[in-house]
């Protein structure tokens, strides 16, 4: 063997004595914090996702609203439904077609959505999208309408069942 002035074997054959990994504990540790932001962030960005579907309903509703407002003032008329209106192929943003029931001018007034005492939501149009589960009922207390977004107090609020 070759050895230098000193004794000491060469640098080629000299074991390294400073590490290039990581250790079990420290690879272990980077996976648990790495599962606990996971574990914050996901819900918190599928929350933030359903309330920008919500606010976009809510914008789309009020534009519906308006156009329908428009064409009465127009015509003297509402539509007798949304494709008469011009959004026949309008979606909700969880993919539902908004519905929509004209009330000014009718006598049956029964399909109208109702409050908790059951009192019709609109006096002219009834205007809404099912929400996430795409199911609703008349009152807005049933569980199927909670998350519906709706249009009540003739135009005077717009936004989620729940909140009404």
């Amino acid at each position: 063997m070759i050895a230098t002035k000193d004794g000491a074997p060469p640098a080629s054959r000299r074991i390294r004595s400073s590490r290039t990994g990581f250790t079990l504990l420290e690879l272990l540790l980077v996976v648990g914090l790495l599962g606990t932001l996971a574990a914050i962030s996901i819900p918190t960005y599928f929350r933030a996702l359903e309330r920008a579907r919500v606010t976009r309903a809510i914008g789309d509703i009020k534009n519906i609203s308006l156009t329908i407002s428009v064409r009465m003032v127009q015509t003297g008329t509402y539509p007798d439904s949304l494709a008469d209106a011009g959004f026949a192929d309008l979606l909700d943003p969880w993919g539902h077609s908004y519905q929509y029931l004209k009330l000014f001018g009718t006598k049956n007034r029964g399909g109208a959505r109702k409050d908790k005492n059951l009192v019709p939501l609109n006096d002219d149009f009834d205007l809404y999208s099912m929400g996430k589960d795409g199911a609703s009922a008349g009152p807005l207390t049933a569980k199927a309408s909670r998350d519906d977004v709706v249009r009540a107090n003739s135009g005077g609020f717009i936004g989620l069942a729940a909140d009404y």
